[in-house]
């Protein structure tokens, strides 16, 4: 009986040690992110861009390169510069997709913000963006 519980456990302790690198990345590159977001970092926040991005900001919507999008997401920050960022929800799909949603505001126009996480390769990606006018 001893014998199996600690068959058990050394299982249960070897599954969380392989599972913990692959959970703790994802959450790091949401923190990251949404620092990029916060200090309005377009070029930080490329980096974690997939190859091709689903995008939406005001006046833009549609599926962009990585170059491109980082084009866009500057030009939106450039016009909306930060007063605040602040992440309100964060989660995780059944399929791993991890997503977050969040509040940027810039002077009196506020965005409902919105990224999607998938980890390709290896490494978590952003697959969509959406800054969403609170005024729409």
């Amino acid at each position: 009986m001893k014998r199996n519980r600690k068959q058990g456990m050394a299982v249960f302790i070897m599954a969380i040690f392989f599972l913990l690198p692959v959970l703790l990345p994802a959450q790091d590159v949401t923190a990251k992110v949404a620092s990029a977001i916060r200090s309005a970092n377009a070029r930080e926040l490329s980096t974690y861009f997939g190859s091709t991005i689903d995008l939406r900001v005001p006046g833009t919507e549609g599926s962009f390169s990585k170059a491109q999008s980082e084009v866009i997401v500057r030009n939106f920050f450039n016009k909306y510069p930060p007063a605040s960022y602040s992440q309100n929800h964060q989660g995780r799909s059944n399929d791993g997709t991890q997503y977050a949603i969040g509040v940027y505001k810039s002077g009196k126009s506020i965005f409902r913000t919105y990224f999607l996480l998938k980890t390709i390769e290896g490494k978590p990606v952003i697959q969509q963006l959406k800054f969403e006018s609170e005024e729409d």
